[in-house]
């Protein structure tokens, strides 16, 4: 099992990034994989965690060993695969996820795609009262490490992030609903990521 990756930011997908380390490119599966930035001297740990199945070798990668091991919980819940465990992590706060959980509010969590109602209460039924342990080592400001620089945007980045939603499961329909208000801002991809799964999870 490879514990974390230490490398270069190689290449970003909507769906995955390329860490280069010693020669070799990582493709890696992140829930948001613009937060990364594209960079040959800044050198990030990335904890890793591999996926295999008959016809699937797989890493996916996360910023803390605490979202990897909420990741590895959600997917022995029965109905949840790789990919909607990322959706559920792609909001940025882990912390909401688990509130959800521990206070029964299914109507939070259907609203990651891929949950039904009986997917959300499945998660309920085989996590709550088994999340304190991530749950004390998350603090409020956990992402904040994650700021992008202030930088005007254009439409480019808009495009990414519509498909990097698209890759989560979000179909173009929902998508639509939150375009008019995210054109109306200048922002990195990932700030419009963010923003839209805001406004998608509200």
């Amino acid at each position: 099992m490879i514990e974390f990756i230490k490398g270069y930011v190689e290449h970003i997908t909507p769906e995955y990034i390329v860490i280069e380390h010693h020669g070799l490119g990582y493709q890696i599966h992140t829930p948001n994989p613009f937060i990364y930035k594209k960079s040959n001297q800044d050198e990030i740990t990335i904890y890793t965690y591999q996926h295999v199945r008959e016809d699937v070798l797989a890493l996916y990668g996360f910023q803390t060993r605490e979202e990897k091991a909420l990741f590895m919980k959600l997917l022995n819940v029965t109905g949840i695969g790789p990919k909607g465990a990322l959706a559920i992590l792609a909001s940025g706060n882990p912390s909401h996820v688990i509130e959800a959980i521990e206070k029964e509010d299914d109507a939070f969590l259907v609203k990651f795609p891929g949950v039904g109602k009986k997917t959300a209460r499945q998660i309920i039924l085989d996590l709550k009262g088994k999340l304190g342990d991530i749950a004390a080592l998350y603090a409020p400001d956990l992402f904040t490490h994650e700021e992008i620089e202030k930088e005007r945007t254009n439409n480019h980045a808009l495009n990414e992030a519509v498909e990097a939603l698209k890759v989560l499961g979000y179909g173009e329909r929902e998508i639509n609903k939150v375009l008019p208000s995210l054109k109306q801002e200048s922002l990195s991809t990932d700030m419009y990521v963010k923003k839209a799964l805001q406004k998608l999870l509200k």
